[in-house]
């Protein structure tokens, strides 16, 4: 028998709130979409904007997309579909659809770090520098050999930022970020405001950036998700997510 939405429990049996007391706040890469060889590459599965349009409504707006990327990339896949972006890792958060683009203060990145990089990453073919306004990344998916050579560089300039600079591990890649702003940080941002403000935030994520985000959401009142320990893979979450797009006026589909 299904439950009541008072009574309904997430993956694990974990706490989640009915739609009117919910807030959903979610990752996309290997979220809302699949991993895939380059950034610009990933594809939105058919579907999926009318399984989030119906959340959104569920939620009276209160949905949001947190990622590492740009505010204007997941514009590009999501469109109008999320009431609020964060991006940037929490850099840049857009509190509503017609909102600015707010962008946290943030130290500049040493110009010599990024002429180092671009020597280093020389002499591996396939690694890739994405510039950040707060930092950059190092790719190195398509050169998996690499990975030391990189994390052992970023190491000697962060050390030498005296902590205002850090290593966030991503899948493939490390990134070079400010310190003290995080996916925590846009989690908390997104909570002091409408339609956000009041409810329990739900935030899922599948990488080691996602646990500012989930360690927020539930120190809020909410609940955290990760894949794959809650669902086996994206796919998986989208069917969950569909699952709960699919119920009644005021309910979740259970």
């Amino acid at each position: 028998m299904a439950t009541t939405p008072t009574e309904y429990a997430g993956p694990a049996g974990r706490f989640m709130p009915p739609p009117g007391e919910a807030a959903l706040l979610l990752d996309f890469d290997g979220t809302l979409v699949d991993i895939a060889p380059t950034p610009e590459s990933v594809v939105v599965s058919p579907g999926l904007l009318e399984v989030l349009r119906r959340l959104r409504a569920k939620c009276g707006d209160a949905l949001a997309v947190i990622s590492g990327r740009g505010v204007e990339q997941i514009d590009h896949f999501l469109g109008d579909v999320p009431f609020a972006v964060a991006g940037e890792h929490g850099i840049a958060v857009r509190h509503r659809p017609d909102g600015p683009i707010v962008r946290a203060d943030l130290p500049v990145v040493p110009p010599e770090w990024l002429q180092r990089a671009e020597t280093l990453v020389a002499g591996y073919p396939g690694v890739r520098i994405e510039r950040k306004v707060g930092g950059f990344v190092l790719h190195y998916r398509a050169a998996p050999e690499a990975a030391d050579a990189l994390l052992d560089a970023a190491q000697g300039w962060v050390e030498a930022s005296g902590g205002v600079f850090h290593i966030q591990a991503a899948k493939m890649a490390w990134e070079i970020r400010p310190d003290g702003v995080d996916k925590g940080h846009a989690v908390a941002a997104l909570m002091q405001s409408p339609p956000f403000a009041g409810r329990h935030p739900i935030f899922v994520g599948d990488d080691a950036t996602d646990e500012d985000g989930i360690r927020a959401a539930v120190a809020l009142g909410g609940a955290g998700f990760r894949i794959p320990m809650d669902f086996p893979d994206a796919a998986a979450f989208r069917a969950w997510l569909a699952t709960l797009a699919a119920g009644g006026d005021g309910v979740w589909g259970v």
